[in-house]
């Protein structure tokens, strides 16, 4: 936190984010997401109502719905990528026919829907929708779905771990007591894939994002023990509490969930609006994203400061240009009293390349924002 005194100049709200001087918006303009130096900006207009925008740098959404489930793992979708993480999106109809490690970064899995089994180096795991799996960078694994799984794949990097929760404490959000990891078998038989006809099983290696096939005569998820800390981990939606406060709207940071040099990996789930005080905003904040390219995967629920969007879409609000929310949601939220959604957010430090295939992409997304008729 900056040590400056702030300066106060003009007409502004004593308090971010609550009692905004009528007829004005709050605008946060910030350095290192909501944490560094920091301006609130008392604006008479929304800064996304624009009516035209010419050029590459604007709000984009893309509707994940479409893609067609995979007959190989190799073949998931990437959308958007930078030097410290690729996002992807796959439809896994059938069971993998060969195992995977990826020797280029940590792998974060959040199950969109189905459910099955992650076999590993350190032994099967069972997946059902809702759950994060953490695949560290080198772990040897298998996905068996038991019924279509639809996965959004972070691959990162850096090592992903749980973000510091200072003076919240170390069970705020989650108990790390209730992350799960795997158990092999005694046995050593930690899969059920069976081996050619010439009696090898295959393992696909990815590095320097080639693929590289390498072959055994015997299944190589052959582990019987293991010990230390690191491992496959799992982490269902479900066991995550929300940090909440009645008289201010948090900023997405509190919500962090997994970071890593350059990703923070944060989710949003139902809780309590801000109802202690009624001049508290109950929606997001305009902001400018100034150090950081904003992603948003929506899982499930009613997603209250969106519209146009819906379960299985992906935004992508890059650094550079303002977002907030669109025309209409400070009303919706008037009598609300809590959120009803479940999203991943994906902040990162430097600007991701837009890798999706044009088809996927909702064309007039970045019109949302326009006011139906000018404001004078």
């Amino acid at each position: 936190m900056s040590s400056h005194i702030p300066h106060i100049k003009g007409r502004v709200a004593q308090q971010a984010h609550v009692a905004i001087p009528d007829g004005l918006i709050e605008e946060e303009y910030a350095r290192g997401g909501f944490s560094g130096a920091y301006a609130h900006l008392y604006r008479k207009h929304p800064p996304v109502n624009w009516t035209r925008i010419e050029g590459p740098l604007k709000p984009r959404a893309y509707d994940l719905t479409h893609i067609t489930p995979l007959d190989t793992w190799l073949a998931r979708r990437p959308l958007l990528h930078n030097a410290d993480v690729t996002i992807h999106f796959a439809h896994l109809a059938s069971a993998m026919p060969h195992y995977f490690r990826n020797a280029d970064g940590d792998e974060l899995l959040f199950v969109h829907h189905g459910g099955g089994i992650l076999e590993t180096d350190f032994g099967p795991l069972a997946y059902r929708r809702g759950d994060y799996l953490l695949i560290p960078r080198g772990t040897v694994y298998r996905l068996v779905p038991s019924d279509v799984s639809a996965f959004l794949v972070i691959e990162t990097r850096g090592a992903l771990a749980e973000p510091d929760r200072g003076l919240l404490g170390q069970h705020a959000l989650y108990d790390p007591a209730v992350i799960e990891v795997p158990t092999p078998n005694e046995d050593g038989h930690n899969s059920t894939l069976q081996p050619s006809p010439a009696g090898e099983w295959e393992l696909v290696i990815q590095r320097l994002g080639e693929h590289t096939r390498v072959f055994y005569p015997y299944c190589p998820l052959d582990t019987v023990g293991w010990k230390g800390t690191l491992s496959v981990k799992r982490l269902n939606v479900e066991d995550i509490r929300p940090v909440m406060s009645e008289r201010y709207h948090l900023p997405p940071s509190a919500h962090s969930t997994f970071a890593t040099d350059g990703v923070i990996v944060c989710t949003f789930l139902p809780r309590g609006l801000e109802t202690g005080d009624p001049k508290a905003m109950k929606v997001p904040f305009y902001h400018s994203n100034i150090d950081f390219d904003e992603v948003l995967f929506y899982h499930d629920g009613e997603f209250f400061s969106r519209t146009g969007v819906g379960a299985g879409m992906l935004t992508f609000h890059p650094q550079g240009i303002h977002h907030g929310p669109q025309p209409g949601a400070v009303e919706r939220t008037a009598d609300k009293t809590h959120t009803n959604e479940i999203a991943v957010m994906i902040d990162t430090r430097h600007p991701l390349a837009v890798v999706a295939s044009p088809d996927l992409e909702v064309a007039d997304y970045w019109k949302s924002w326009t006011p139906k008729s000018p404001t004078p």
